[in-house]
């Protein structure tokens, strides 16, 4: 075991190098870094509790949830009724319910089979059925029919809502340039969002509390300002208020919009802010289906006033001039630069399926996370100056060899959670300590081993072969299990204890490396150089 080939060295101080390369650039300031053409860029991420930033706890609106599944159900059923032809009255929604009353009581039939076909009888079952649709069908003695949403739908419907909303934040996040944010899901409806090192929480509320769902609308041109204050608008119209934010003249005013959308939002592709005769605007594209359909909505209304609403608020409502055949449009609204930035990124990450309401808030400034980098430092420092000094005390030279990979194994912590991209996190920075101190355990186990044989009167040479090929078996189970142990706190564990894990897992694997390989790489090119008579250890 004390044999090592050229490639085998090379390999050993090829790794070390790469190590120290690798670590370096977290050694020095950004601006320093730029300056030194060989060295790579990138740093370790510090966690929220290291650098400061925004930790938020979010919670989605499952009423709003149900509520729009059923919104969703009433226009089916409405549809599927009037294709029917049979005739209704009270089509509303009652909890988690639909019910409806049919006018005629020989069209029972017909409306059942009507009701029991939509979406092609995937939606809605008899009730009794086993099947696992989404509601159950139940018809009253009063000619009524009664949808209920079964308990299987909704908790399928709010797990989708959440994994959903979850990609939603992680891509606004993203559109943000923010860097290593933290975003997973707590329990069945809540979100938790830490965005280390965010200057300007406030942002983070606004962007993660709009739920940016876009539709374009015609206005309906019928409904006068009279109807509108009164209420009157046919049922293929709704009323929607002008958005106050937009800084439009008329803020108060309120439109009649047809309430089948023409476009949504998930037609866009991009979307950016931008100057229109020195204003802020956001400048929109579609794909092509989008651009098809927008084309020919604006070809066939021309001269009509055309609805652009974002959360059920009406943020412009211009004319259409000329068919706008390209698939790009301009959102204005009297938007400042920050809201016109802020739009787009919404635009661009999506609509939000439900709304996200904030449960618990706090700020994290970098002056703490500067006091957690320094006792964090302090206490590695003062760990390490004990271990080596107890090393040098306890083994002599072989003492220092330990120490020397000891400090390289640190440095290869530090390159592995650089190249890895992992966040250093305060209980990180604990994992780093008490790896150091782990780090020199399979050095005490070789070379007490080693004592024992020189005890037994084997020469050196021979030791020094026993100690590392009797002390290997151990050394490899009990780092085993520390790997199991951390492999598992990070499968299962929160935000830090994860952190916690990831150190301890690269810190096994780097101690391992340093105290197996290199220490024995350090010992062998030692006695073979000097070949010492009697083994001082």
């Amino acid at each position: 075991m004390l044999y090592f080939s050229k490639w085998k060295v090379a390999l050993i101080l090829g790794i070390c190098l790469l190590g120290v390369i690798f670590a370096a650039p977290n050694m020095v300031s950004p601006q320093t870094l730029k300056k030194i053409p060989f060295l790579p860029t990138k740093q370790i991420n510090l966690g929220l509790d290291l650098q400061g930033g925004a930790h938020l706890l979010l919670q989605v609106d499952m009423v709003s949830v149900v509520k729009d599944r059923l919104d969703q159900e009433v226009d089916s059923v409405r549809g599927a009724l009037r294709d029917a032809q049979v005739l209704y009255t009270a089509l509303n929604r009652q909890g988690n319910s639909i019910t409806v009353r049919i006018r005629e009581p020989g069209d029972m039939a017909k409306a059942m089979t009507a009701l029991k076909g939509i979406e092609g009888g995937s939606a809605i079952t008899v009730l009794g059925s086993s099947s696992g649709q989404d509601f159950q069908i139940v018809e009253g003695t009063d000619n009524s029919i009664t949808l209920t949403l079964t308990d299987a739908a909704i908790e399928t419907r709010k797990r989708s809502v959440v994994e959903q909303s979850i990609e939603i934040v992680r891509r606004r996040i993203d559109e943000m340039g923010t860097k290593e944010p933290t975003i997973q899901r707590q329990g069945d409806d809540r979100i938790l969002v830490e965005v280390p090192g965010l200057g300007d929480p406030q942002t983070l509320k606004e962007i993660l509390g709009t739920t940016a769902k876009l539709t374009f609308h015609l206005v309906d041109s019928t409904v006068s300002p009279a109807d509108i204050a009164n209420g009157r608008v046919p049922p293929s119209a709704e009323i929607l208020p002008a958005d106050p934010n937009t800084h439009t003249p008329n803020t108060e005013q309120q439109y009649a919009v047809q309430r089948t959308p023409l476009l949504t939002g998930d037609m866009l592709v991009d979307a950016k802010p931008t100057y229109q005769q020195g204003a802020p605007v956001v400048s929109f594209r579609l794909n092509s289906a989008g651009a098809r359909r927008f084309g020919e909505v604006t070809e066939q209304n021309v001269g009509r006033p055309f609805a652009i609403v974002l959360d059920d608020k009406v943020i412009s409502a211009p004319v259409i001039r000329e068919p706008i055949l390209g698939g790009s449009g301009v959102i204005s609204g009297g938007f400042t630069v920050p809201e016109a930035t802020n739009l787009a990124i919404l635009l661009r990450a999506g609509a939000l399926p439900a709304k996200l309401n904030i449960v618990q808030e706090s700020t994290v400034g970098p002056g703490l996370g500067a006091d957690s980098i320094r006792a964090g430092t302090n206490a590695s420092i003062v760990g390490m100056i004990l271990v080596v000094v107890y090393m040098v005390l306890a083994y002599g030279g072989f003492g220092m060899a330990a120490n020397a990979a000891l400090l390289v194994n640190l440095v290869l912590i530090l390159a592995a959670l650089t190249i890895l991209g992992a966040t250093l996190t305060l209980p990180g920075i604990a994992g780093i300590t008490l790896t150091v101190g782990m780090a020199v355990d399979a050095n005490v186990l070789i070379y007490e081993r080693i004592r024992e044989e020189v005890r037994n009167g084997k020469t050196p040479l021979s030791a020094l072969e026993a100690g590392f090929s009797r002390a290997y078996g151990t050394i490899i189970d009990a780092n085993v299990t520390t790997l199991i142990a951390a492999l598992l706190m990070f499968q299962f564990g929160s935000g830090p204890i994860k952190g916690f894990a990831v150190t301890l897992s690269i810190g096994v694997v780097t101690s391992m490396f340093t105290a197996v390989t290199l220490t024995r790489l350090i010992l062998a090119t030692w006695i073979r150089r000097r070949r010492p008579k009697i083994l001082t250890i």
